[in-house]
């Protein structure tokens, strides 16, 4: 059974959508507020996800930016927003489908049903530990002995994609088509500087790293 996280203020649309939901068989998790919705989507694991943006604590961009921090999880908007600059946003965050207010319930469950059939990307964990620091992807925070560790955004884009498969190689290529784009495949030595910057920050000794890996002309791996 697919459990589905609702994410809306509006308390007869969550009935709604929970009756509807619940009528097809799968199981339903609602949060009227952006931190109950990364709360209960880090420790429920929802197949997909149903966000309003409007919000009353947090605007819908962040929960999704929030979410993708560590998560792959299917995201579809549900939003009475409809300029194609809010789809565009919503849709760059990182959301899957984008239906606007008011909808028809079988169009949002087809859609539903579309992002349930694709094969599941592999996902970092809520939290990892890199020697003596420790990573919370939701919250967006690494924490080592002397308190706080502050990494950039791209660091953080670099970190999540190793993270998420333990163990494994991942071809530079790769990190740099997911964090610079397909035109920067050829720069590894992108990476080679923030690998550099990122050990001195998490790793016990830089230079004879044990968690953050080169394997040279290849790519990187995180180990555990």
């Amino acid at each position: 059974m697919n459990h589905i996280l609702v994410v809306d203020d509006e308390p007869q649309l969550l009935r709604a959508l929970k009756i509807n939901l619940h009528a097809r068989h799968y199981s339903v998790l609602t949060a009227a507020t952006g931190a109950e919705a990364l709360d209960l989507a880090s420790r429920e694991m929802p197949g997909a996800v149903l966000l309003d943006l409007g919000l009353p604590d947090l605007d819908g961009m962040d929960i999704i930016r929030g979410l993708r921090a560590w998560s792959a999880v299917p995201i579809i908007v549900l939003s009475g927003r409809d300029t194609a600059t809010e789809k565009i946003r919503a849709l760059d965050a990182g959301a899957d489908d984008y239906l606007t207010k008011p909808f028809v319930m079988d169009e949002l469950l087809a859609r539903l049903r579309a992002v349930l059939r694709r094969p599941p990307a592999e996902t970092p964990p809520p939290r990892a530990v890199i020697g003596d620091h420790e990573v919370d992807l939701v919250a967006g925070a690494v924490t080592g002995p002397g308190g706080p560790v502050r990494l950039t955004p791209t660091e953080w884009k670099i970190l999540t994609i190793l993270l998420a498969h333990p163990g494994k190689l991942v071809p530079g290529r790769q990190i740099l088509r997911e964090v610079w784009g397909p035109d920067q495949q050829e720069h590894g030595n992108y990476l080679r500087v923030y690998l550099a910057n990122m050990r001195r920050k998490l790793e016990t000794d830089p230079a004879r790293p044990r968690h953050l890996i080169t394997e040279p002309g290849i790519g990187y791996r995180y180990r555990p």
